[in-house]
């Protein structure tokens, strides 16, 4: 897995034993992402993004910009779970799935437009490493990364 982490905009690569689909599948279907995404159950309802809690707190909110599954997802993000990140403005997330030969395939996350938003940036800089490892531990054994 690459890091780039810049204030302004972060990504990430990662490769994962999986079709695009599987891995659109866990990244958009709440069943999934609560298995490896701290817990969070996330749901896009119309053009909204949401990550809520096992404790039904609202984690993270936003507008989902485009999608072209099973390739493409582009939300907002707005961290609400602390005060101060709440307060920032939106920044913006950008999923692309690419596949790739030998049944794997390429995600590439990119947390942009944290001008605006320096604490969430310090924030989820180190999360989407952890966020993404279970993802693919998740779809390459079918187990969380850990419990």
């Amino acid at each position: 897995m690459s890091t780039m982490t810049a204030q302004a905009t972060q990504v990430y690569e990662v490769y994962i034993k999986a079709t695009p689909q599987q891995i659109w599948d866990a990244i958009t279907k709440p069943e999934f992402t609560e298995k490896y995404f701290y817990g969070s159950r996330v749901s896009m309802t119309n053009d909204d993004y949401l990550s809520v809690a096992g404790n039904g707190e609202a984690l993270v909110r936003g507008k989902v910009i485009e999608t072209d599954a099973p390739n493409r997802l582009v939300h907002t993000w707005r961290a609400l779970y602390d005060p101060e990140t709440a307060a920032e403005e939106d920044s913006r997330v950008t999923w692309e799935i690419e596949s790739q030969e030998g049944g794997y395939s390429k995600l590439r996350v990119v947390h942009d437009q944290l001008e605006g938003a320096p604490k969430t940036a310090l924030s989820v800089a180190g999360g989407w490493s952890y966020v993404l490892s279970g993802l693919k531990t998740l779809l390459e054994t079918g187990q969380p990364l850990a419990g």
